[in-house]
């Protein structure tokens, strides 16, 4: 199966995890806008990276934590055509607890992890013409279904957006699919070290690699249109510790 002329647009799609997921959809043959905020730079040479495949990408910046500018990213993207799928990526993660969280941080986590998420998909929703489909996938962490004391905020709103991934499933069903990936232990945290001892705790005993990741996502992008409301942890096991 393959995303061959279809469009997809991918949030915080320039670095890191977001640049694994936007080259997975690319070489399955969609072509790609890719959200970025003040990743330009990196964001500009994965576009030639996709394009020098012969599939077109796109580029869109914007700052997820205010509302009106991430309630109007579907909108801006329509202009590149009709939309097959959003891939909610774009997430604060900052290693935050309940001694050291102020409202501010706190209320920025939920903005960008869950209160963005929400608006792009009710614009992506309304975009689904009827006789169409549509995939809605969010990114998710194995902390959602198992919160902790750790990375209070991030894991909270990522709790919030896994309660959406399923209301979305009825709300959007029977034209848009909405499904999650919870991830675990997929690259190193950008802003620390990963701890020695962080395998420890996971059943298969490694990270995992990018193309699980692509696989992952592809599987919910053009895998049966009957699951909907699902959330896979691609996590080696961790949620089961």
């Amino acid at each position: 199966m393959s995303l061959q002329g279809k469009t997809v647009l991918i949030t915080g799609g320039a670095m890191r995890v977001g640049r694994a997921l936007t080259l997975a959809v690319a070489r399955n043959g969609a072509d790609v806008i890719i959200h970025y905020n003040h990743s330009q730079e990196q964001a500009k040479e994965l576009q030639v990276e996709i394009q020098a495949t012969g599939r077109t990408a796109h580029l869109l910046q914007a700052d997820l934590s205010n509302p009106r500018r991430a309630a109007q990213l579907v909108t801006r993207a329509l202009t590149f055509g009709p939309l097959f799928a959003l891939v909610n990526n774009a997430a604060l993660f900052e290693p935050l607890n309940l001694t050291n969280t102020n409202l501010e941080n706190w209320e920025c986590h939920l903005r960008i992890n869950l209160t963005a998420p929400f608006l792009l998909s009710q614009a992506f929703a309304r975009t689904i013409r009827p006789g169409e489909e549509g995939r809605i996938v969010n990114i998710l962490d194995w902390r959602a279904l198992r919160p902790g004391a750790d990375h209070l905020p991030y894991t909270i709103s990522k709790a919030g957006l896994a309660a959406l991934t399923r209301s979305l499933a009825i709300a959007l069903a029977p034209h848009v699919t909405v499904n999650g990936l919870a991830l675990g232990a997929i690259l190193p945290p950008s802003d620390q070290s990963a701890a020695e001892d962080i395998l420890d705790q996971v059943p298969s005993a490694r990270w995992a690699n990018l193309n699980e990741l692509g696989q992952a996502l592809l599987f919910l992008l053009v895998g049966p249109a009957y699951i909907t409301g699902e959330i896979i942890h691609l996590d080696g096991g961790r949620h089961l510790i």
